[in-house]
């Protein structure tokens, strides 16, 4: 047949609707605007798909989800704050002010440091957690057994933590138990916060004078359970609350404890003890230059804590 001879077929054109006909039915619309066209054809056109809406909604700016790598020098940090290293597990004396992962904002924290600076281990996985502000022993399991072993430990009740805390006043000379329950609320995205509530879950800390002061007190914080901000919420609880703590703590003791060279939280995790073939694996980190120079200040003595693994309070 002669293509002269085939109807002409008109392009496709495109209307762009105004306020006054938004939102209206597609029919109805078509009908009102192809005045000479039957609704049965224009019901048709529908049907096959031969008019189409295409609308694309404001698109809000993504922020790129790609993680810049741990420079080198944070990496050294890392490496240089290992405690102990063998087959299964690395014990870190993590630096105050550290997260322990990325997130929140944070593009990189202590597991994505070390998994940078130890590329050719297959799996560096965080056992347990220790908030941004507190430092000490942190363990990371480098095998699967060795991170499911010691879940299990946790879940058990089996790993034993110390922490050294510095608290307001005069503790007194007696050991202290607190079994508030802890409720955990998210009052803004990426913020936790504690409170003592009858509804919240089981928590138990003790904690046993170490050196006693007028001014603060150093103890020893046992938590059996493992609560979100536990000691530090536990403590406030006792009306004994930690020195530099901005969340829980007293604004007034903060800022003496400033005068006396503190800038950041003081709540240590001295040590940590791990089930390991019927014995006790031990671990201790020391305390940082800053901590320790509060303590000589203040005239308190660390060295007089006993805490091992095989001893209970």
């Amino acid at each position: 047949m002669d293509r002269k001879l085939l109807p002409r077929r008109e392009a496709a054109h495109e209307v762009r609707v105004n306020e006054s006909v938004s939102g209206q039915r597609i029919d109805n619309f078509l009908t009102t605007y192809l005045r000479n066209i039957p609704r049965t054809r224009i019901y048709r056109l529908i049907r096959r798909g031969e008019v189409r809406v295409v609308r694309i909604p404001p698109l809000w700016k993504v922020k790129s989800t790609v993680r810049l790598a741990p420079n080198p020098s944070r990496q050294r940090i890392i490496e240089r704050a290992i405690l102990h290293e063998d087959d299964g597990l690395i014990v870190l004396n993590k630096p105050a002010g550290w997260a322990v992962h990325g997130g929140s904002g944070l593009n990189f924290g202590v597991i994505e440091c070390l998994r940078a600076a130890r590329p050719n281990i297959r799996r560096l996985e965080l056992v347990h957690r220790l908030d941004r502000d507190t430092s000490g022993c942190l363990l990371i399991a480098k095998r699967k057994s060795m991170l499911s072993a010691l879940h299990d430990a946790l879940r058990e009740g089996r790993v034993r933590k110390h922490y050294l805390a510095l608290t307001r006043g005069n503790f007194g000379n007696r050991r202290r138990r607190c079994e508030s329950p802890l409720l955990r609320e998210q009052r803004r995205p990426g913020e936790r916060f504690v409170r003592v509530h009858a509804d919240g879950k089981r928590a138990l800390t003790d904690f046993v004078p170490i050196d006693v002061g007028e001014i603060a007190s150093l103890v020893m914080a046992q938590p059996r359970t493992g609560r979100t901000h536990q000691i530090r919420v536990h403590a406030m609880g006792l009306d004994a609350p930690l020195a530099g703590d901005d969340k829980y703590g007293d604004r007034t003791f903060n800022r003496v404890m400033r005068s006396y060279g503190l800038k950041r939280l003081f709540l240590h995790a001295v040590s940590i003890a791990i089930p390991a073939a019927g014995e006790w694996r031990e671990f201790e980190a020391p305390l940082d230059t800053e901590l320790a120079n509060v303590l000589a200040t203040l005239g308190l003595d660390g060295s007089r804590r006993r805490c091992g693994a095989g001893r209970r309070f």
